[in-house]
C-alpha cells in the first residue's frame, strides 16, 4: 500500500472513516488536533464548524472527536451524510502556547481507515499544520495529504479558515494587531517530475506545457479540465490516423497540472454523447483505442449533436457547485448545423464557472463556433475558438500557446463578476 505525501491524493476506502492523527509525544508539550467543516470557498459557515476538544461533536453527529491520549487522536466521520454545503473536512494539528516547534516531532501519520499518510516534519519551524483535507470530486470524497504550516499556533490557522478567535477560544493564541504572514503553500511535485514516474513518453509535452503556463502567468491556477471528442463518421480519419490520441496526449498534462485529481474528464459525442472514463498519467497510453473507437453507429451514431453533450456537460459541473474553473476543450472537425441551439446553450452557460476552448481539426462548416468571439448577451464571454488544418504541422508550444490564449482573460473576468473564486 502507498502512503500518500503533501500534494498526493487518493479515493476514501468508505464513507464512514475512523481516521487516527499520531504524533510521538513530547513531554510537557500539548498537541491540539482538530477539524474544520468548510465550504467551496475554504471557510467555516460559523464557529460550529470547528471540531475540537472543547466541540467534540458537529455536524449533527456527522463528524466526532471521538479521543485523545498518548499522542493519538481519533475521529470519526460519516462523510455520505455530511451537509451538502460542507466541500471539504481539513484535519489539523497545533502546539499548545507554541512551546516547541513541529520539527521536534517525528513525522507525523494519519490512518484513515486504510488509506495512509505521513506529513514530514524535517525543517518545520511552524507551531500550527494543516495535515490533510476530505474533498468532495464528481459526487465522491477523497483525501489529500497536504503539510502547510502557519507561525503562531491556533490564531492563524483559525483565521485562515474564517473562525473569529480571541482570547476566549479554548487553546487560542491571542491574535496580533497586524495580519499574519501568509502560510505558504505547500510543496508540490513539478509537474515534469509527476509525469516521469507515471507515463515518461509525455515528458517533453509536460516540460513545453510547464513553460506556457508560467508565461501567460497560469502556474498557480487551480481548474478541472475536460476533452470532449468528435466522434461522428467524418472524424474516422483522424481517429485511424492516430490524430486524435495526439490530441488526448497533448492535453493530459494540461489537466495533470491544472487538476489537483491529476486527472481529465473526459466525453464523446455524435448523435448520441458519451461519457468517459477519466484520463490519468496511468491509462493515457493508448486511451483512445481503449475507451473512444468502440463507441460508433450502433452507440452514439455518426452525426454532428454538439448540443447533447454541451447540455450534459452543463449539467454535470452544475450538479457539482462550487466556483472552481472548469476548462473544457472541445474538438470538432465542423460540419455544424444546430447552429442557434449552440448558441443559446453557451449564452445560458456564461454565468457558470466553465470556458468552452472549441478547436477546429482537419474540418470545415465550423458555423457557430466560428462566431463565438463575437456573441452578445453573455454575462462574461465564455468561449473561443481556433481551427488547425494538420495537428501535426502545429508545433506543442504553439498548441499550448493558442489554448492558453482567450483562458486567462475569461478567468479575469469571471472573477471580477464572483463566477469562480
Amino acid at each position: 500500500m502507498s502512503i500518500l505525501t503533501p500534494g498526493a491524493n487518493a479515493p476514501v476506502p468508505s464513507s464512514n472513516i475512523t481516521a487516527t492523527v499520531t504524533l510521538h509525544p513530547i513531554p510537557g508539550v500539548d498537541v491540539d488536533v482538530s477539524a474544520f467543516l468548510l465550504k467551496a470557498d475554504g471557510k467555516v459557515r460559523n464557529d460550529d464548524d470547528m471540531c475540537f476538544y472543547g466541540q467534540p461533536s458537529v455536524c449533527g453527529g456527522n463528524v466526532v472527536l471521538v479521543g485523545s491520549e498518548e499522542g493519538r487522536t481519533v475521529f470519526r466521520l460519516n462523510l455520505s451524510s455530511i451537509d451538502a454545503g460542507i466541500e471539504k473536512v481539513s484535519l489539523t494539528a497545533t502546539i499548545h502556547e507554541n512551546k516547541v516547534r513541529f520539527a521536534s516531532f517525528f513525522d507525523i501519520q494519519l490512518d484513515l481507515g486504510g488509506l495512509k499518510a505521513t506529513v514530514p516534519t524535517d525543517g518545520k519551524t511552524e507551531t500550527a499544520l494543516i495535515l490533510g483535507e476530505f474533498y468532495r470530486r464528481n459526487g465522491e470524497w477523497k483525501f489529500r495529504c497536504v503539510g502547510q504550516g502557519f507561525e503562531g499556533g491556533l490564531a492563524p490557522l483559525a483565521t485562515h479558515f474564517g473562525v473569529v478567535v480571541d482570547d476566549a477560544t479554548p487553546a487560542a493564541t491571542p491574535v496580533p494587531a497586524t495580519p499574519p504572514p501568509s502560510a505558504p503553500a505547500p510543496t508540490k511535485v513539478s509537474l515534469e517530475k509527476r509525469v516521469a514516474d507515471k507515463a515518461p513518453h509525455l515528458v517533453s509535452l509536460a516540460k513545453k506545457v510547464q513553460v506556457t503556463l508560467e508565461k501567460k502567468n497560469l502556474a498557480d491556477v487551480v481548474a478541472t479540465v475536460a476533452l470532449v471528442l468528435d466522434k461522428s463518421g467524418s472524424m474516422a480519419f483522424q481517429y485511424s490516423n492516430g490524430r486524435v490520441q495526439e490530441v488526448v496526449d497533448r492535453i493530459v498534462p494540461l489537466a495533470v497540472h491544472f487538476d489537483d485529481n491529476e486527472e481529465l474528464d473526459c466525453w464523446t459525442f455524435a448523435d448520441k454523447q458519451k461519457r468517459l472514463p477519466n484520463v490519468t498519467l496511468g491509462n493515457v497510453r493508448d486511451y483512445v483505442k481503449k475507451e473512444v473507437e468502440k463507441f460508433g453507429v450502433f452507440k452514439i451514431g455518426v452525426g454532428n449533436n454538439e448540443p447533447v453533450v454541451i447540455k450534459e456537460i452543463v449539467d454535470f459541473y452544475r450538479h457539482q457547485g462550487g466556483k472552481t474553473p472548469v476548462f473544457v476543450i472541445f474538438i470538432s472537425d465542423g460540419g455544424i448545423y444546430k447552429n442557434a441551439e449552440i448558441k443559446k446553450l453557451i449564452k445560458d452557460a456564461s454565468g457558470l464557472p466553465i470556458f468552452w476552448q472549441f478547436v477546429g481539426i482537419g474540418g470545415r462548416g465550423y458555423g457557430a463556433l466560428a462566431e463565438l468571439d463575437t456573441m452578445s448577451g453573455r454575462v462574461v464571454d465564455n468561449a473561443g475558438f481556433f481551427a488547425i488544418d494538420d495537428l501535426r504541422k502545429v508545433s506543442e508550444e504553439e498548441l499550448y500557446d493558442r489554448l492558453m490564449s482567450e483562458f486567462p482573460v475569461w478567468l479575469k473576468a469571471a472573477k471580477a463578476k464572483g463566477i469562480i473564486a
